[in-house]
């Protein structure tokens, strides 16, 4: 071999690495972080104050999630406006993967319906990476309400428009949504009562100054099996197993049923890489059968879906109740 060949061959291997070396330089910082995701802390955005059904399965996903990733998972309560100061911060973080949102059907399905003019599109900025928990809702009564179903109370309101009261944890919560949606369906006038909380109705229902109350399954069973309240019918498809000898909305004759969902949400334009990634670790996470045991102990249904059967569902939800809702016509405060 000629020494001008040599000299040639070790300029073409120089100038090759040359190249490479410029393409890896010049590749999106997001592409090259993407290979080693995640080495840094994450944070889960939970537009709620601490305390709550959004921060308790928060926090349960993110200790077990952290522990999967060998990084933190920090929570962190934005609360405002109902959910939508939290959201639009998820909405607005950089798409990396490293901020996710505690999403459920209040502010990814609801809000879409309550506000005129929100700030994120729930279908078009939020990809669902890991629903973990459903609750459905009851319909508890003031214990000396003449009434013991929810047939019996809707054949009295039809007779009887704006003579019952029904209180809520303020305008545009779930509990409000849901109980104007069952008198609209139902076909009935019942005045609303909004409180600030669902823990400031229940003196008032105790008391027998507001008559109903839509309320979480779980919260309701502590007051019931009290003695303080009494059931009339459960949200859900199916009967809830904490109450399964009330019957669901649908069995007393409205065409209505909701389970608020609870999962992570990263912002849409995460990488996909990053999603997949997110999706299988928490998969894992929701296999665990001590979560779903916790889960199910404060009143929930443990979920197994996969990414096409949880798009489905939050397609189905954020369009069936934002139409509902803008029929109604509630409006957030």
């Amino acid at each position: 071999m000629t020494s001008m060949t040599v000299t040639r061959r070790r300029a073409t291997i120089a100038q090759m690495a040359a190249l490479a070396g410029a393409a890896a330089l010049g590749a999106p910082l997001s592409a090259r972080a993407q290979s080693d995701f995640p080495n840094r802390a994450l944070r889960v955005i939970v537009p709620q104050p601490p305390g709550g059904g959004f921060d308790f399965v928060a926090r349960q996903l993110a200790e077990r999630l952290s522990r999967r990733l060998g990084q933190s998972v920090v929570v962190e309560n934005r609360p405002g406006s109902g959910t939508l100061v939290g959201t639009d911060a998820a909405a607005r973080a950089t798409p990396d993967g490293y901020t996710l949102l505690m999403g459920s059907v209040s502010n990814i399905a609801l809000n879409m319906g309550l506000y005129q003019k929100l700030s994120y599109d729930s279908l078009r900025d939020f990809e669902s990476v890991g629903l973990a928990v459903s609750y459905g809702y009851t319909l508890v009564a003031r214990r000396d309400l003449p009434f013991g179903s929810l047939r019996e109370l809707i054949a009295y309101a039809r007779t009887n428009p704006d003579k019952l009261t029904y209180a809520s944890a303020g305008n545009g919560s779930g509990q409000h949504v849901l109980a104007a949606a069952l008198w609209h369906l139902a076909g009935v006038k019942v005045v609303h009562v909004p409180y600030k909380g669902a823990q400031a109705v229940y003196p008032d229902l105790i008391g027998g100054r507001v008559d109903v109350f839509i309320d979480l399954s779980s919260t309701a069973r502590t007051q019931i099996t009290a003695g303080a309240v009494k059931p009339l019918a459960t949200s859900g498809a199916d009967r809830s197993a904490l109450h399964p000898d009330v019957p669901t909305f649908i069995e007393s004759g409205v065409s209505l049923d909701l389970e608020s969902w609870f999962g992570y949400f990263a912002p849409a334009k995460t990488p996909s890489d990053v999603q997949e990634r997110l999706r299988r670790e928490l998969a894992a996470v929701i296999a665990d059968s001590e979560l779903r045991e916790a889960f199910t102990k404060a009143g929930g249904k443990p979920l197994s879906l996969d990414a096409g059967a949880e798009r489905a569902l939050v397609r189905r939800d954020v369009e069936r109740w934002t139409k509902l809702v803008r029929d109604i016509g509630i409006k957030a405060d």
